[in-house]
């Protein structure tokens, strides 16, 4: 997994709890679903916090979707679900860590 640094230019909100954007704990940091994509504080600023390439989620027994239990955060064109600290989303017959 590869996140790129890349700065969401032009970003006037400060993202944190009460925000009314919804928080995704990935890894060591807290990312914000905001217009479909995912914002993290860095340096004074917001980057953009995309897993590159595609990591299936393996062993997962369980179907997301509505009223499934876990939080959904559009993204993109899809929606994730917020599962086990992370962000799982379908693909074809599995689902990926996003």
């Amino acid at each position: 997994m590869t996140i790129p640094h890349v700065e969401h230019a032009g970003h006037d909100h400060v993202h944190g709890d009460g925000c009314g954007h919804a928080a995704v704990p990935h890894g060591d940091h807290v990312d914000y679903a905001h217009e479909g994509h995912l914002h993290r504080a860095h340096d004074g600023h917001f980057d953009e916090c995309e897993i590159a390439g595609h990591v299936p989620h393996t062993g997962h027994d369980h179907t997301h979707g509505e009223g499934c239990g876990h939080d959904a955060v559009p993204h993109g064109e899809h929606v994730d679900y917020l599962h086990d600290g992370h962000r799982h989303a379908a693909h074809e017959d599995h689902y990926d860590d996003h």
